[in-house]
């Protein structure tokens, strides 16, 4: 059967460095480092809140720590956790758990299986930013297009939104980069449980070098990613 066009939906796991209340003791005296690309992901939260509000799209995002809790790893991944919950009982792991783990996901997944009830494929944006400077090496290219190669339609949706991104003369662009499009996160266990025809995840990474002083990426930016975006969905709907 057709799918009827696309849904987008938009997620930001990293978008914020907040520790709750109950949880603070855990992170005294930790301030740089929540500041850091390891406390979350800077920029990637306004940036998604652009494409969410542009597109009408629907936006999923936590502002808590992923030292706390990494919403874009899966139970069992070895950085789950942060180092300050290392020696922390299985109890208070398990209410975290509970509390924003679970919650965040299970909404994603909702949000996805109930547009593909509806006979409509979803494309999940998964937004993130990185550092420019890791071990030592510098990363050079401003945009990352994560998609499982294996899926063609995610590879043709991410060549073609590549192509609309370089109208702006403002990026450069590469595939499955600076992490691959496999790697672990919420997008692949969302492609394990949605066939390509249902179900198209992509992860968008943004380079933070690119970032204001005000922690934000800049209007022409933001503006080169949401106007891609839009023409990508026309040309989509024309197909359809």
């Amino acid at each position: 059967m057709k799918r009827s066009g696309w849904k987008v939906i938009v997620s930001c796991e990293h978008g914020g460095n907040q520790v709750p209340p109950t949880y603070q003791q855990l992170f005294l005296r930790q301030e740089q480092l929540l500041a850091s690309h390891r406390g979350y992901d800077a920029g990637a939260l306004p940036l998604a809140e652009a494409i969410a509000g542009q597109l009408g799209a629907p936006l999923f995002f936590s502002e808590q720590t992923r030292l706390l809790v990494d919403l874009n790893r899966s139970l069992g991944h070895t950085n789950l956790f942060g180092e300050q919950l290392k020696n922390t009982e299985r109890q208070v792991k398990d209410t975290i758990l509970n509390e924003y783990y679970l919650p965040y996901r299970n909404a994603v997944r909702d949000a996805v299986a109930a547009q593909v009830a509806l006979n409509v494929q979803v494309v999940h944006l998964s937004i993130h930013s990185f550092t420019p400077v890791f071990d030592g090496q510098q990363r050079l290219s401003d945009v990352g297009l994560l998609y499982d190669p294996a899926r063609y339609q995610e590879k043709s949706l991410c060549r073609r939104w590549r192509k609309e991104l370089l109208l702006s003369r403002l990026l450069t662009v590469r595939f499955n980069w600076p992490y691959r499009g496999i790697a672990d996160g919420l997008v692949r266990s969302l492609r394990r449980e949605f066939a390509e025809e249902q179900y198209l995840g992509i992860e968008v990474e943004i380079n933070q070098g690119l970032l204001q002083g005000n922690g934000r990426f800049p209007e022409p930016v933001c503006q080169a990613v949401v106007s891609s975006l839009e023409r990508l969905l026309v040309t989509q709907h024309k197909a359809a």
